[in-house]
């Protein structure tokens, strides 16, 4: 082929892609100028310069108004802050040696960029399960994988850490409870027994070994004494007297290998709540349900079955009790949270797979605090959400409110609006209209009908 021919053809096909990429450009929809008939396309002559970084923070999400259920709707739960870590501390920076060859090609410590910055590496959250908050409003959050128990202060975010082989032994740490003394105890599913610390956090003894196997969540009926243990190992829950942590009785049969069906006993539960009547909730997880007992172990309902649809579970783990007595569950695997009626009515729900406020990743862990702040632990993604449960009380007075302001614009648009004959307010008589004029037509009433709001428990 001549080379006039390959230059021409080499032309060509230059030509039909720049046609075709224009051709593109014009319709794209990010440019949204163009009409559609005829696109066309401005291109600059030379090409601006690029705009030097300044280093500013990206914009942060706005969480002042998150919020379910959404507006119009009376809000139910609200959105406030999330946990990771602890703080990087500050540390006096050390007169830094030359790396060696061998070093080098050994790679870079993983915290050799926090020493370089003057900071001691932090420790952060891996596999958060268990939750429990004390009298001065600190966040306890036991991690299996970090093993060691973090202590948040929600308010200041100071951490600290009850480390495993400083201030206990620990091998896989899964529940917690705190009593109102603020005595600590932390449910070990390797050692199987049940650790207690004091106020201070200092370790004061264990109990359960022979008897505990796979213990898991924790809960205390402060008013009867009992501390509940879900031992998953056996497909019970174990009773034991929270001061002198001598067994009292056992709930469900063991050695059926989490078969058992029937009501009253268990296939693996992993969490257990008490509500302010003493009375017993279990996540009994493999038969994807919750039960319920009053506190002499009498079995009075059960709620839940296996699925995807509102008011089902899908291996339910956490489960916590708010003060006007709803229930609230994790579902592990459909990684939501359902708010249910101790009768099993449901009442909310929030979630959803991601890591967006109010969403989930292998949700683990609940608990309800006296100032009505929900916390939830995340096992995939390593984090622990902070709500803020609106109680019943409070959302009958924004109720209350929404309908008297509503009365009052209905009043007065009621006294703005003159009776058919009556003169209008100012006194004035109106003009007569002109002799030509034809009467108007009659115009229907038209009928303003105010739907009720509905109000839930």
């Amino acid at each position: 082929m001549p080379e006039t021919s390959k230059k021409l053809m080499r032309t060509g096909l230059f030509a039909a892609v720049a046609l075709a990429l224009l051709a593109v450009i014009g319709i794209s929809p990010a440019l949204g100028q163009n009409a559609p008939n005829a696109p066309t396309v401005q291109i600059p002559k030379k090409a601006p310069a690029a705009t030097p970084t300044t280093g500013k923070a990206p914009p942060k999400l706005d969480i002042s108004n998150i919020v379910w259920p959404q507006p119009p709707a009376v809000a139910r739960l609200r959105y406030l802050d999330y946990f990771s870590a602890q703080k990087p501390e500050p540390v006096k920076q050390k007169q830094v040696t030359k790396k060696s060859w061998m070093d080098r090609m050994a790679g870079v410590d993983p915290d050799e960029a926090a020493k370089r910055a003057g900071t001691k590496p932090r420790f952060e959250l891996g596999t958060p399960y268990g939750l429990a908050v004390d009298s001065k409003g600190n966040l306890y959050v036991a991690d299996t994988k970090v093993g060691a128990v973090f202590v948040f202060n929600p308010e200041s975010r100071d951490t600290n850490l009850i480390k495993h082989g400083v201030d206990a032994k620990f091998g896989r740490i899964f529940g917690l409870a705190i009593d109102d003394s603020d005595r600590l105890f932390v449910s070990d599913g390797e050692y199987d027994h049940v650790l207690v610390f004091n106020a201070e956090r200092k370790m004061e003894g264990s109990f359960g070994e022979g008897i505990m196997r796979d213990p898991a969540g924790l809960a205390i009926d402060e008013e009867n004494r009992f501390l509940y243990v879900a031992n998953t190992g056996t497909d019970q829950i174990l009773v034991y007297d929270a001061d002198t942590f001598k067994l009292l009785r056992k709930i469900g049969t063991p050695g059926k290998n989490h078969t058992l069906t029937s009501p009253g006993d268990f296939s693996e539960p992993t969490n257990v709540a008490v509500d302010k009547d003493g009375n017993l909730y279990v996540a009994d997880t493999m038969n994807d349900r919750i039960e319920e007992f009053d506190a002499e172990g009498t079995f009075i309902r059960a709620f839940g079955k296996n699925g995807d649809g509102p008011g089902e579970f899908s291996r339910p783990k956490g489960i916590a009790i708010d003060c006007d007595n709803h229930v609230w569950v994790m579902d592990a695997m459909m990684n939501r949270l359902q708010v249910f009626t101790a009768e099993g009515d449901l009442r909310l729900i929030v979630g959803g797979f991601g890591m967006l406020p109010g969403q989930f990743q292998a949700p683990a862990g609940i608990t309800i605090d006296k100032n009505n702040r929900v916390f939830t632990s995340e096992q995939l993604y390593g984090r622990v959400q902070m709500f803020r449960y609106i109680t019943n009380a409070e959302a009958q007075a924004e109720y209350d409110k929404r309908d008297a302001e509503l009365a009052k614009r209905s009043l007065q648009k009621s006294a703005a609006t003159p009776a058919p004959g009556a003169p209008p307010a100012d006194g004035k008589k109106p003009a007569a209209p002109p002799a030509s004029a034809a009467p108007a037509a009659p115009v229907p009433a038209a009928s303003a009908a105010t739907p009720s709001a509905a109000k839930t428990n």
